[in-house]
């Protein structure tokens, strides 16, 4: 009877055992896991939801993300879009755990000048901020051309229709100074 005890209590040590190394197997591959997660994956994980932004500039943005692409995220607030560079942001709130990663080689490779160059196709009205130090400024116009790592905004006066007789000047912006560009929603957005 001993020897049946000693064989029962070997059998449940080396269950037990094996129980531990396989969570901790299971332990270390979420690990490993999660450290190949991109916050652009956690973004796309999010799409739909209400989310709140903080910029390094200061400024806080809170709408639906509508979009998370590999350089860049859609905010819509009730009256605007805004399209807020990853670079920009210091902070998220209200992000799902869920991470979505993008499944076309192709948008994968369409980063923050492909956007650029989609609103100035559109010879859209924005408002430009531009980051400066712990704060932000803001410029109104239409984007002329888009460069590698900067845009031409023709500068018109806010409400100004983007006419050529309106513009009053031409800002070269580096890509880096953008903290965000904010547009009219369109009217089924």
């Amino acid at each position: 009877m001993r020897w049946d005890a000693l064989f029962a209590d070997m059998e449940a040590q080396l269950a037990a055992s094996e129980r531990l190394d396989l969570d901790a197997e299971i332990a270390e591959r979420a690990r490993v896991d999660a450290a190949a997660v991109e916050l652009a994956d956690r973004l796309r994980g999010s799409v739909g939801l209400r989310i709140r932004v903080h910029l390094a500039s200061g400024s806080v943005f809170e709408g639906s993300l509508s979009h998370a692409g590999g350089q860049l995220l859609v905010l819509n607030e009730p009256r605007h879009q805004m399209l807020i560079p990853y670079a920009a942001a210091v902070q998220y709130f209200g992000l799902a755990r869920l991470a979505v990663a993008e499944p076309s080689a192709v948008r994968q490779r369409l980063g923050l000048a492909s956007a650029l160059r989609g609103l100035a196709s559109t010879r859209a009205m924005l408002a430009v901020l531009i980051a400066r130090g712990s704060g932000e400024s803001t410029l109104h116009g239409v984007i002329d051309r888009v460069g590698r790592d900067f845009l031409d905004l023709a500068l018109t006066q806010e409400g100004e229709a983007p006419r050529a007789v309106n513009v009053r000047q031409v800002a070269t912006i580096p890509f880096g100074a953008l903290a965000g560009l904010r547009s009219a929603r369109a009217a089924n957005g």
